[in-house]
């Protein structure tokens, strides 16, 4: 496998696949470029080394269909700006074979929006899984993903997958375009050597205590990376929504807080694991409630096991960050995914807030941490703590998907595994 850092793109076409699915306002103006930020690495040793540049890229969800409200046409001013150069633009990604040939060194297109094409994604469209006929269809989609990661193959010399973000997809763009590659013309980009290296860190090279946190609304999301972390953490926090459906397994009076009621045995199987293999589980024992889901509520402190009739969990209580923090300041190994509340609301930021600042002093103190998952990178972004922890991942699911120890098939399609 070829190392981006090792390899000297001058002369050569080089198309990428970044994660530009950067988030737009009502007039289609970039709220958050970190994700284009976070490329620019390696596509700028691309360029420098004197190589042209193809960049790929989906955004939102379009369903197979154009969607000009999804055009990667509105993000090519900032990434022009972010690279600071001109940026052409190839309005049908499956049709861009002169735009791309006329490319010249040190010169950058982007193309369309991949997922206008049902071929990205490879699932059969206008079909009920249910039909027949669903089977025969599935077959004939992944000959035209073929077909059209081909295509995609077509227009360069090298390729480079730069998004971890979609890794956990074995979509045309991120897994089947590099089978028309050989071994020293595909590779992984900094970014994605950087996320590789940080679930290694994890999951691979643990220096114990090893801390994981895991919040969130629902257990039944978090199952399968709880049940991989019991056999490696020390401490497992549980927090956020969760906490209820713990709360209600366990006899208490949740009143109108967030429950999986079809998932109180399997909270109690939770529990029940984590003593058999040593796990020290730690749960919130009080909370802050609110009595409307907004940041308007009123509040009040209350046990977990007895909130009132009226009133919800909205965040952990002082005495749960006491506990959590209890736990994540000793240890040497951190995962934080999911927060402790409703962040998003400035009254129900205190426990999340309590975590992040515990892990920032467990950095500082020598721990690896590593930060993934939507709203737990909103959580440091919003408190300003991104630069203060050891890394931020920018993958979701690929992130959840790999520390559950699943194969990832952007990673593989370039290792080789």
């Amino acid at each position: 496998m070829a190392k981006i850092n090792d390899f000297n793109f001058a002369g050569k076409k080089a198309i990428v696949r970044v994660d530009f699915n950067v988030p737009l306002d009502e007039n289609g103006n970039i709220t958050d470029d970190t994700r284009i930020r976070g490329a620019l690495p390696t596509l700028k040793k691309i360029l420098e080394d004197g190589g042209s540049l193809i960049l790929m890229s989906h955004m939102g969800k379009p369903k197979g269909k154009v969607n000009e409200k999804l055009s990667l046409s509105q993000i090519r001013e900032a990434v022009a700006k972010a690279l600071g150069r001109d940026v052409k633009f190839a309005p049908d990604c499956a049709n861009a074979h002169e735009a791309a040939k006329d490319l010249k060194p040190c010169e950058v297109l982007l193309l369309e929006n991949l997922r206008f094409y049902p071929e990205e994604e490879g699932k059969p469209v206008g079909i009920d899984k249910a039909d027949p006929a669903y089977d025969e269809a599935k077959k004939e989609m992944k000959e035209r993903q073929k077909e059209f990661a081909k295509t995609l193959a077509s227009y360069a010399d090298v390729y480079v997958n730069d998004a971890f973000g979609t890794a956990h997809r074995r979509h045309a763009s991120t897994a089947v375009v590099a089978d028309y590659f050989n071994e020293d013309s595909k590779m992984l980009g900094y970014l994605m050597e950087k996320e590789v290296q940080a679930v290694d860190n994890i999951l691979k090279d643990i220096k114990r205590p090893f801390t994981a946190i895991m919040g969130g609304s629902k257990v039944s999301t978090k199952i399968g990376i709880i049940e991989n972390l019991m056999d490696k953490v020390d401490n497992l926090i549980l927090c956020g929504g969760m906490t209820y459906t713990f709360a209600k397994a366990m006899g208490g009076n949740i009143g109108n807080s967030i429950c999986e009621n079809d998932k109180l045995d399997l909270a109690l199987d939770i529990m029940k694991k984590a003593k058999e293999k040593g796990v020290n589980l730690v749960l919130g024992t009080d909370c802050v409630a609110g009595n409307d889901f907004s940041n308007d509520s009123e509040t009040q402190i209350c046990s977990v096991m007895d909130i009132p009739e009226g009133w919800e969990g909205m965040d952990a209580g002082p005495a749960s960050r006491e506990a959590f923090k209890a736990v994540i300041v000793p240890a040497k190994t951190i995962l934080w995914n999911g927060p402790a509340g409703v962040f998003e609301f400035d009254k129900f930021t205190a426990g999340s807030r309590a975590i992040a600042d515990a892990i920032v002093e467990a950095t500082n103190n020598g721990a690896f941490s590593l930060v993934g998952g939507g709203d737990s990178v909103a959580c440091v972004n919003k408190f300003g703590l991104a630069d203060s922890v050891s890394y931020v991942s920018t993958g979701g699911g690929a992130l959840l998907e790999a520390i559950e120890g699943k194969t990832l098939p952007g990673v593989a399609a370039i290792e080789g595994k």
